[in-house]
């Protein structure tokens, strides 16, 4: 980024986080995505839709809780001073439900993507109910079992996550395996958070792989096991941001863990998949896919 678009980025008044899509092109463009909530809804749609254009630089901010006019004027300063900067009229993705602070949004020099209106007003004019127009909803129907179900999924997932307990394995959905750092742990919590998914995971070491046998405590529970793999390059480079210039981050210790663990998912039967280009959302949902495992919540 040319550092006069740098030092003339606006000081945030609302509660925003950046991530700079990196890109040769010069040309940047702002993206922001705002809601009266927690602005997942919007942020997750409003970044599947950027992801198709892949060529151009992005800036984007996520402002929650515009849930007054005082603070929809905040974000409109926001998307103005976006606009003098870039001479480009930001894209606004929004899920604000209020009429009156969504036209206060909208009044911004800017693309308004509304995420909500036209779906809403498509819904009410099909089952002849008008939208009660209110905020949270989705929230004050929370049940409670499912709230509790997710919530035992996530504590169940950190006392079982690196095999540091295997006494437990009997109430696990799913056992998580591979070689070290090739995103276990991640995958498990958003198994367990985003689907209340009971997973347990185990990195297999050098023992386990060099004699292509599965420990005990897994070999009990072998219709329960899942395998990731990952590119050895891949994997070279993140285990040389843990340690450096060690055997550990090595390629040729990376490439033999490589094969001994693709050996022990053939000869075991075990299921797996390469993660090397995937997002965790991603992996998690081909794991659903792939094991048949149902859903707890959502």
């Amino acid at each position: 980024m040319p550092e006069s678009i740098k030092n003339a980025q606006p000081k945030p008044t609302i509660q925003n986080r950046h991530a700079l899509t990196l890109n040769n092109s010069e040309t940047l463009r702002s993206a922001f995505f705002i809601s009266d909530g927690t602005a997942i809804t919007a942020e997750t749609l409003g970044r599947s839709i950027l992801s198709q254009f892949a060529s151009v630089p992005f800036e984007t901010r996520v402002l929650p809780y515009v849930d007054s006019i005082e603070r929809a004027e905040e974000a409109v300063e926001q998307i103005n001073l976006a606009y003098q900067r870039d001479g480009l009229l930001p894209l606004v993705f929004d899920t604000i439900v209020s009429n009156e602070i969504r036209e206060k949004v909208n009044s911004a020099q800017a693309c308004n993507l509304d995420m909500y209106e036209g779906l809403i007003g498509r819904i009410a004019d099909e089952i002849g109910i008008e939208p009660d127009g209110h905020s949270g909803h989705a929230h004050d129907r929370v049940d409670s079992e499912t709230y509790k179900s997710r919530i035992d999924a996530v504590h169940f997932a950190l006392d079982n996550d690196d095999g540091a307990r295997t006494r437990h394995y009997d109430m696990a959905d799913i056992i998580l395996v591979g070689v070290s750092r090739s995103g276990k742990t991640p995958t498990s919590l958003y198994l367990a958070l985003q689907f209340g998914i009971r997973a347990a995971n185990y990195p297999l070491t050098e023992d386990d792989l060099y004699d292509n046998q599965l420990p005990k405590s897994l070999r009990e529970h072998k219709d329960k096991l899942f395998g990731l793999m990952i590119d050895t390059d891949r994997l070279v480079r993140i285990r040389h941001e843990r340690r450096a210039n060690s055997r550990y981050s090595s390629y040729q210790q990376v490439q033999q863990e490589q094969r001994a663990i693709q050996g022990i998912y053939i000869t075991h039967g075990i299921p797996s998949i390469d993660v090397s280009e995937m997002s965790v959302e991603e992996i998690a949902t081909r794991i659903l896919q792939m094991t048949g495992l149902k859903r707890r919540i959502g």
